[in-house]
């Protein structure tokens, strides 16, 4: 696909989230974006090469009821997202994207297909998916500016990756992980870190803070761009395993749905906690 086709879908698909999180309550928003992760979970279950039908569509059914046994647990009718579960799965997930790191760093480890590391690699996909959708929740029906905050965790996401990709395209000469992702460079990465804090400037007066408070924000951001490229990284280690490309050719310029997810199910838990522990 070409470089305009990308800028297309992707002039599309930005105002169609934008307006969902903008405008939707927060338990329509959850359920439209559950079923948008099960598709990307679905893609993930052919990067642990799993390819009988009946198990894949057990393992999206197994995902499925775990996150329906969390949003009932919470409260039925009420859905309330500050739910103590919640934020334990949304910190679990936080945690394990540091896991994911030492993963990344030995790119060996769980290459040969087996059953066990098939085990490993369906166990990563919940623990990436159900916390980042954890993570989305419990963000957006936050009691103060939870639509907004969302938005803005988002569009650290996107701008740390159309920096990358933008500057990369430009710049890019030295390769920042060349096992991993061959197109990615360093010159992306600190683009893609740019883009981000230049982000966090522009949108600081409109999320209610203080003056005192970009130093916490602008950590903030880092930290989120930094775990976008982790989830980046680590969809692209599972796709050199899969031998393939993309996880599915479903979005013209983009790849499948996973490949548009797979930094957000890094960057959303790790924003939630920092923000948290920030007191933002």
């Amino acid at each position: 696909m070409s470089r305009h086709t990308r800028v297309i879908a992707a002039l599309v698909m930005a105002p169609t989230a934008i307006a969902a999180v903008l405008w939707l309550p927060s338990p329509i928003l959850a359920a439209l974006i559950a079923a948008v992760m099960m598709i990307g979970l679905w893609e993930w279950t052919l990067l642990a090469e799993l390819k009988q039908h009946t198990s894949r569509l057990a393992y999206l059914a197994v995902n499925a009821g775990l996150m329906a046994a969390l949003a009932w647990s919470a409260g039925r009718g009420t859905f309330p997202f500050n739910y103590i579960p919640l934020k334990l799965v949304s910190l679990l997930g936080a945690g394990w994207w540091l896991l994911a790191l030492a993963w990344l760093a030995n790119f060996n480890w769980t290459q040969k297909h087996s059953p066990r590391t098939q085990a490993i690699k369906l166990a990563a996909g919940s623990l990436s998916v159900v916390p980042a959708w954890c993570a989305l929740g419990w963000l957006h029906a936050g009691s103060q500016g939870g639509p907004a905050w969302t938005l803005y965790a988002l569009g650290v996401v996107w701008a740390a990756d159309s920096g990358a990709y933008f500057i990369g395209v430009r710049y890019g000469h030295r390769k920042l992980a060349p096992r991993i992702s061959p197109g990615k460079s360093w010159e992306g990465f600190w683009g893609g870190l740019g883009f981000s804090l230049l982000l966090s400037v522009v949108a600081w007066p409109t999320l209610g803070l203080a003056w005192g408070a970009w130093p916490a924000l602008a950590f903030l951001t880092l930290l989120t761009a930094l775990a976008s490229v982790l989830g980046d990284l680590f969809e692209s280690l599972l796709k050199r395993h899969a031998g393939i490309k993309d996880s599915s050719d479903l979005i013209p310029g983009h790849g499948g749905v996973l490949d548009r997810l797979d930094s957000l199910l890094a960057a959303l838990p790790v924003f939630v906690v920092a923000k948290y522990w920030l007191g933002l």
